[in-house]
């Protein structure tokens, strides 16, 4: 087999394996908060063994350190935002929400980095937004979940940006950049859980019943796994094959979310037709970037 077909094989199980991301965070009983510090800390293990074997875990700055653990922060939100949208809704819209991430990241990113907004940008997220408009006119019990995917989308948006910032200014490869994110996430859910157990103290911090077994998954092979995979990926391919590809992940865990819990009797024909538009939008973009290549 060819090293480029190798490889593509290992981007869409990459893109595979991240798809089931949703489908865990619905099988798992606890909140958001909880949920991501398991997910953070088991993710932390595995990538310490794997970079370990690999010979690849050196000394790091502290100034590094500091800043790529203010973008683990960023990263912490984004997933608790993200369960706590599927929680409250299912699947489907929790992923489809994440998808308008291109609409925040086209107003955020000037402000940010004090560039010129680009008007082709605003017009294409614009076309994400009258789909998230479509999913909107759901049944109001999903309002909640797509106000929370919004959130998330949002925080993800602003994640990205000052990743790839800080990225180049500590000159810190991808995994380093990773394990230390996670760090920065889990210090800082560790100190909001206390207040999580005194303002809600119904919500449950510790794994029941099958739930210990789903966050060493996710944790371990729906985690730590694809971001390896990834990382291969963009050695070999170029960035933009690898974002494309990536598009497949909501599409995956809507048809997973379909089979596994019947989903697609839960939405309505303005669901489809608003996370068409948002795929559109998502499309046209990556055009863009293609064309400026």
């Amino acid at each position: 087999m060819k090293e480029s077909s190798r490889t593509l094989i290992l981007l869409h199980t990459a893109v595979f394996l991240a798809g089931w991301t949703g489908i865990l965070g619905r099988l798992i009983s606890l909140g958001g908060l909880p949920l991501v510090w398991y997910r953070m800390m088991i993710s932390i293990v595995t990538l310490l063994i794997v970079l370990g074997f690999m010979r690849r875990l050196h000394k790091t700055g502290s100034k590094a350190i500091m800043q790529i653990a203010g973008c683990g922060i960023l990263l912490a939100l984004h997933w608790v935002a993200f369960f706590a949208s599927i929680r409250v809704s299912n699947v489907s819209i929790g992923v489809a929400c994440i998808a308008t991430s291109c609409f925040f990241t086209s107003i955020f990113e000037p402000l940010i980095n004090r560039k010129r907004i680009s008007w082709k940008e605003i017009l294409i997220s614009f076309i994400s937004i009258a789909g998230v408009l479509l999913i909107f006119s759901l049944d109001i019990r999903y309002r909640a979940g797509i106000i929370l995917g919004l959130l998330s989308a949002a925080l993800y948006s602003v994640f990205a940006i000052f990743n790839v910032n800080v990225a180049a200014r500590t000159g810190e490869d991808s995994a380093t950049m990773l394990l230390w994110e996670l760090v920065g996430g889990v210090a800082f859910l560790t100190i909001c859980i206390p207040f999580q157990a005194w303002f809600f103290p119904e919500e449950a911090i510790l794994p029941a019943g099958s739930d210990l077994i789903w966050l060493l998954l996710l944790g371990s092979v729906f985690t730590v796994v694809p971001f390896l995979f990834q990382l291969h990926a963009l050695r070999k391919l170029s960035a933009f094959t690898v974002n494309l590809t990536y598009n497949l992940e909501p599409v995956y865990s809507i048809a997973f979310a379909a089979l596994i819990f019947g989903e697609q009797r839960e939405v309505g024909w303005s669901f489809w037709a608003g996370l068409l538009l948002i795929i559109i939008s998502v499309l046209l973009q990556n055009r863009r970037v293609a064309e400026k290549k």
